[in-house]
């Protein structure tokens, strides 16, 4: 296996020497999902366990079966696999009750977002989130439109892809409120997903694969002016960037951390 993935960084480093350095990431099986917000580092298997990064180790965050886990400044969130949001609350994950979820996001300026099964977006205010101990039922805010994947930073607003691979970017979103401004398409890739880093960086994986980068991202321009490629030498299913870090899953399970 250290062969392998040795042969596969050689070929990575070949592919995008130009521009990123990649390395292999800590080891863990079967990475089908990575999250990276504010220094910290969480991953879900195949098997739908949690782990969490500290140095180059990998902890095991306890028996809740989960499909999707993020962490930020609103702390660290999953959702399980009958689609009950869960809060990391003193050392275990505590499924709360009410309003079900497919993926949720914990990277944006404190409020919680997510989507359903039924692709509805929804936020949970900043007080929300914080105060959450793992007993009742959160009260969303329901947005417009439909997402299947959501994801905000806490400085330039939050980015989305729906059931067809359009890409959406909200210019704003009030983290005490979920106040927001509309929708606006951004045009250019085909995404499956979209990750908002927390110094405002955007970076997506479209259907095929491959990894683009939004530029021109300001406080006055938010949706930026233009997607850069970002090579890889294998097709990515999953992407998470943080602190200057890009965190790569590869369709094979083969995880990278890049720099550039």
């Amino acid at each position: 296996m250290k062969a392998v993935a040795a042969f596969l960084l050689v070929l990575c480093h070949l592919a995008v020497s130009h521009a990123w350095t990649c390395s292999e990431a800590p080891s863990l099986s079967n990475i089908k999902q990575i999250d990276a917000g504010q220094g910290q580092v969480v991953a879900r298997t195949s098997h739908n366990q949690a782990f969490f990064l500290i140095g180059s180790r990998w902890y095991y965050l306890g028996t809740n079966k989960l499909k999707h886990v993020t962490v930020g400044p609103a702390g660290l969130w999953g959702v399980d696999t009958s689609n009950k949001v869960n809060k990391y609350v003193a050392g275990k994950f505590l499924p709360s009750t009410g309003l079900t979820m497919q993926q949720v996001d914990a990277g944006g300026d404190g409020q919680v977002v997510g989507v359903t099964s039924s692709n509805k977006p929804y936020c949970l205010t900043s007080s929300r989130a914080l105060s959450y101990r793992g007993t009742g039922s959160p009260s969303w805010t329901a947005f417009s439109g439909t997402l299947k994947y959501f994801s905000c930073g806490p400085l330039f607003g939050c980015w989305g892809t729906n059931s067809i691979n359009n890409v959406y970017v909200k210019k704003k979103i009030t983290a005490t409120t979920c106040a927001m401004t509309g929708w606006q398409h951004v045009s250019g890739i085909a995404a499956k997903m979209i990750e908002v880093g927390t110094d405002g960086s955007v970076f997506a994986v479209t259907t095929t694969g491959k990894v683009y980068q939004r530029y021109g991202i300001t406080s006055s321009r938010p949706q930026g002016s233009g997607w850069r490629l970002v090579p890889m030498c294998m097709a990515i299913q999953h992407l998470s960037y943080d602190l200057g870090t890009l965190w790569v899953v590869t369709t094979s399970g083969f995880t990278m951390r890049c720099t550039h």
